[in-house]
């Protein structure tokens, strides 16, 4: 098994075990039997259990870098919005298991990121500022932040909605927001 295959399957193991059980209740020996290593070997994977913390969380937070990039980088328009949109949500969509530990644990995922949280926090007051639109009022702020996190019940959709397919909650979620930034951004949808 090579050095990548250990490391996705302990960080696959991670997710299931902390998902279920909490952050604080998952010990490292827990996760390395589930693998079936040693929890030597898997210090050599990862140095500590809020290693193993951010390493799940990563990919979460570049797929938000990434999407706020391409937003600021498009002029804005209606169409704009809701690619952006669309974009941010199948990032969430294909990472709704790391979501559900995320809304469960928040405090140790924010501890686990603590250096990368400010930059966490300024991704998203630049998008949220970029969907509100050029001279935007308070009223246009809120609506943004309220569509991105109206966009977040996709993490928790698998729990709440057992029988929603993906392109169900996508669409759900893809209009719902659309709706909350308001009347001008929903011209552009399909009847």
């Amino acid at each position: 098994m090579s050095v990548r295959d250990t490391r996705t399957q302990i960080r696959e193991a991670a997710i299931r075990l902390i998902t279920a059980k909490g952050f604080e209740q998952t010990s490292l020996r827990e996760v390395a039997e589930d693998v079936g290593i040693t929890k030597a070997s898997l210090y050599y994977h990862y140095a500590s259990k809020a290693d193993l913390l951010a390493a799940i969380v990563e990919p979460v937070l570049d797929h938000m870098r990434s999407v706020t990039d391409e937003a600021v980088a498009m002029p804005y328009s209606d169409d704009a919005m809701r690619s952006v949109l669309r974009h941010y949500l199948s990032g969430l969509m294909q990472f709704r298991d790391e979501g559900a530990l995320l809304l469960r644990d928040t405090v140790a995922i924010i501890n686990a990121i603590d250096d990368k949280y400010p930059a966490m926090v300024a991704d998203s007051n630049r998008l949220y500022a970029w969907l509100a639109g050029p001279d935007a009022n308070p009223e246009a702020h809120l609506r943004a932040i309220g569509a991105l996190h109206l966009l977040g019940v996709a993490l928790s959709s698998k729990e709440l909605v057992p029988t929603a397919g993906d392109d169900l909650v996508e669409r759900v979620l893809l209009d719902a927001a659309m709706a909350v930034l308001g009347p001008t951004a929903q011209s552009t949808q399909p009847a």
